[in-house]
């Protein structure tokens, strides 16, 4: 009888334990450094998709506009497990992964919803499963964040314009940097928080980032002058911790990922609409949204994809990664 009386005590104990340890809760914290923008309705629907099927054992707090740091702190903060996860744009994850800047590379998309297509593709996605793997972080999110602009002093109308020009770009990969060197540019990498101040102040000429940022900032007290860069996207990667992915359990990490998968139809929902509506509110406060012709974005395109073939020969992985994307966007287009 005393054995059976420590056997079921033991049982109680047992389920006690494992009822604990379901109603636990954890806390995803989320950083951005942009806000009000389809990156930021994305972690809303996220954060309300996680919570209600975790029954709030996941509790997710949001955290755009660097309010958990610029860029570098909070990418090294996922990766050392002191943020859970972070939402830049891909350049900027690069330090974790060379492959994150094949996203960067001009002529792959035709436009946003057609890129998120690319990016569901099932082959894609088992490709960018394995990003930053090596540095325990794992790629749960990425979302193209509508076309890219080059906002400038001096108007930019043609792709000779584009020479001379000290330009910030989104991240100091190989394919963020060798583009515009092969037009005569500048380029130089500058975490989002201080671009502003550095158009303010002319320490450098131009800075390249999509639209909802330029209205969100302001950037149309700073110039009057924006340009549509051909075929050129700002992508957004949100990479979590692996650890916390571990640490919560199977059932919640696949609740993770798959609220994260559902969230992804804001960039080609709100994230299209967005496009239409930052342009309005440039085009208001007094600013050009300047569309190059035909032919010279012709030339322009020329020029930024001929150094692909060389950046892509010095990892067989992106490589690879690029030809998968290609492949996957020629039988959507």
């Amino acid at each position: 009888m005393r054995s059976w009386v420590f056997r079921m005590a033991a049982i109680a104990a047992a389920m006690l334990f494992a009822n604990a340890a379901s109603a636990q809760q954890f806390t995803m914290k989320l950083s951005s450094p942009t806000v009000n923008d389809a990156p930021h309705e994305w972690m809303k629907a996220f954060k309300a998709g996680v919570e209600q099927r975790s029954g709030g054992r996941i509790k997710v707090e949001i955290y755009p506009a660097s309010q958990l740091g610029q860029i570098p702190a909070t990418v090294d903060g996922v990766a050392l497990g002191t943020i859970e996860f972070a939402l830049p744009a891909v350049g900027f994850l690069i330090g974790l992964e060379p492959r994150f800047q094949v996203f960067d590379a001009a002529g792959l998309f035709d436009g946003v919803a057609q890129s998120q297509k690319v990016l569901a593709d099932p082959t894609v996605r088992a490709r960018l499963a394995s990003f930053g793997e090596a540095k325990g972080v794992e790629l749960l999110v990425v979302g193209n964040n509508g076309p890219l602009m080059v906002a400038s002093h001096k108007a930019i109308r043609t792709a000779a314009d584009f020479k001379g020009q000290k330009i910030r770009v989104p991240g100091p990969a190989p394919l963020h940097i060798q583009p515009f060197k092969k037009l005569g540019a500048s380029p130089v990498s500058i975490p989002l928080g201080e671009v502003l101040p550095a158009m303010q102040n002319k320490t450098i000429d131009a800075s390249i980032s999509s639209f909802n940022v330029l209205t969100g900032f302001k950037y149309y007290d700073v110039t009057k002058t924006a340009t549509y860069l051909p075929q050129s996207f700002l992508f957004v990667g949100g990479v979590v911790n692996r650890n916390f992915m571990k640490s919560i359990g199977p059932e919640l990490a696949t609740i993770v990922r798959e609220e994260a998968r559902k969230a992804e139809t804001v960039f080609s929902t709100f994230g299209v609409a967005d496009i239409e509506r930052t342009r309005e509110i440039w085009v208001k406060n007094g600013g050009e949204a300047i569309t190059l012709p035909p032919a010279e974005a012709a030339a322009y395109l020329k020029d930024v994809t001929s150094v692909i073939p060389a950046v892509l020969e010095t990892n067989p992985q992106m490589k690879t990664d690029y030809d998968t994307i290609v492949a996957a966007a020629k039988n959507i287009r």
